[in-house]
């Protein structure tokens, strides 16, 4: 199959162009280049695809020319992200993303793995979520996901196949490495600075899912008969893995002998969700979760110890999204609507 990812050069775009490879695919990425300056550490695997460098709202259709399936990663990556320019965030991951699908689709380009996010369920709940479950996002972020979820099903049919991949938060290292994610950003206070000092009581639930078990379920999905993904939204992660953060930050701790764990107060971040993973184990051929949360935290801590992770890494802008787009925005090289100047 010949894919064209989007965001290859993000957090999980740099280990699926790899996975895809070794599995036998034809991949060829799609980047604008803004994460480019955090890299961590050289990735094993060693071969990685080329790279077309564009920003996903100036795709052309010569540029879709040839593939058989998209896997769509490439949108502005987390909350704060969208609070900081909520319209921009409109243009981009809804409007930006429909209309790469309207050229796929024009170019019978038949697969679209859109990668959407469990913060769609967002409000306080006190019982678990499904698929089937009523949609509550508190974001521009999550509020775009659900958009592009609904544009989607309604472009599907038989030339058309879309399928939605709802991820838990993801953690686990990445050489296009994320320190903005809870565990790993956790993990990366406990190795600097010996202490998780929380700034929230840590009640709020959150799913979790290792960045190599995404780049699995989006081979999967790739790979699956059509009849089974067709307009399918499938969570992504396993039952075990809901948890509390308060949960999270202990579960760090025991990867990293010595570190002290401290609590804060209740915050005003209502966002608080538990979900099942069912679906996507009993309908998605060769998929299931392999990793859990001490894995990846374990993991970690043998990478902060080969690279000897430094105080001044860790907090370097590369590595938070928010920090490297504001820095690109105070030094002038993107303008107002994030196009590089």
């Amino acid at each position: 199959m010949r894919v064209l990812v989007t965001g290859v050069d993000g957090y999980i775009g740099a280990l699926l162009g790899p996975v895809l490879l070794d599995r036998g695919h034809d991949v060829v990425g799609l980047d604008t280049g803004f994460y480019r300056d955090g890299w961590l550490y050289h990735h094993p695997a060693g071969k990685l695809p080329p790279c077309i460098n564009k920003d996903i709202r100036h795709i052309t259709e010569e540029d879709l020319e040839g593939f058989d399936s998209v896997v769509h990663l490439a949108e502005l990556s987390n909350d704060p992200l969208g609070q900081l320019n909520p319209k921009l965030t409109y243009d981009i991951n809804h409007i930006g993303t429909i209309e790469l699908a309207k050229r796929c689709k024009k170019l019978s380009i038949t697969r679209f793995v859109y990668t959407s996010s469990c913060s769609v369920y967002g409000a306080e709940s006190d019982h678990y979520v499904t698929e089937e479950s009523e949609a509550s996002p508190q974001t521009a972020y999550a509020r775009c996901k659900v958009l592009v979820e609904r544009d989607l099903l309604q472009m599907a049919d038989d030339d058309f196949s879309p399928t939605f991949l709802r991820n838990a938060t993801v953690y686990g290292p990445s050489p296009r490495m994320r320190f903005d994610l809870v565990l790993n950003n956790l993990a990366g206070l406990a190795w600097t600075t010996k202490e998780i000092r929380m700034i929230s009581d840590g009640t709020p639930w959150r799913p979790l899912v290792h960045v190599v078990d995404i780049c699995e379920a989006i081979a999967c999905t790739l790979e699956a008969p059509r009849e089974i993904v067709h307009k399918q939204i499938l969570n992504v992660g396993d039952n075990k893995e809901n948890y509390q953060v308060k949960e999270i930050a202990r579960i760090v701790s025991h990867a990293f002998p010595g570190c002290k764990v401290t609590l804060g107060e209740q915050s005003g971040d209502n966002r608080s969700y538990r979900v099942i993973f069912d679906k996507i184990h009993s309908r998605l051929p060769g998929f299931r979760c392999r990793r859990d949360a001490l894995t990846g935290a374990n993991e970690l801590r043998e990478l902060f110890e080969r690279i000897n992770l430094s105080r001044e890494t860790f907090e370097f802008r590369g590595f938070t999204r928010l920090k490297q787009l504001e820095h690109l925005i105070n030094t002038r090289q993107i303008d107002d609507h994030f196009f590089w100047r």
